[in-house]
């Protein structure tokens, strides 16, 4: 990825907004989790899919489950799109990537977008070593 700004579409970000305030509504709240579909080459998101969160703690991690997210690739892939990205939201603290996000990222040159209930939304781009913050324009 080149570009220092993600392209998001509207419809999509209903839809991760909508899953963080369902994961915060839960009793205890947990944070959710999913794919971004769209374009890796021009940083465009045009859908989400929610994925299971199956991490021990998820009202302070989250871990995707592996065969939803692998079924996730195939769907992407077999509608003509790639996997932008993932995102999961904190639903007791701001919308940036947390000690523990940094140290389970693994997905060099992948988005990484963080939603409160509240429906801010950060994006930022794993390089590797670090998060690079993305803009996020809405379409």
């Amino acid at each position: 990825m080149t570009s220092s700004k993600l392209s998001l579409a509207a419809s999509a970000r209903d839809e991760i907004r909508s899953h963080a305030r369902d994961g915060a509504a839960s009793d205890p709240p947990a944070e959710v989790c999913g794919v971004l579909v769209g374009d890796r080459t021009t940083t465009t998101i045009s859908a989400s899919l929610p994925i299971s969160n199956v991490a021990d703690e998820p009202r302070v991690a989250y871990e995707l489950d592996p065969s939803e997210t692998v079924a996730a690739f195939d769907e992407a892939e077999a509608a003509g799109h790639e996997v932008v990205g993932f995102y999961h939201s904190h639903p007791e603290s701001e919308p940036v990537p947390s000690a523990a996000d940094r140290e389970q990222a693994s997905w060099p040159g992948y988005v990484y977008l963080i939603c409160t209930p509240d429906g801010r939304l950060t994006a930022h781009e794993w390089t590797g070593d670090e998060f690079r913050e993305l803009d996020i324009d809405i379409d």
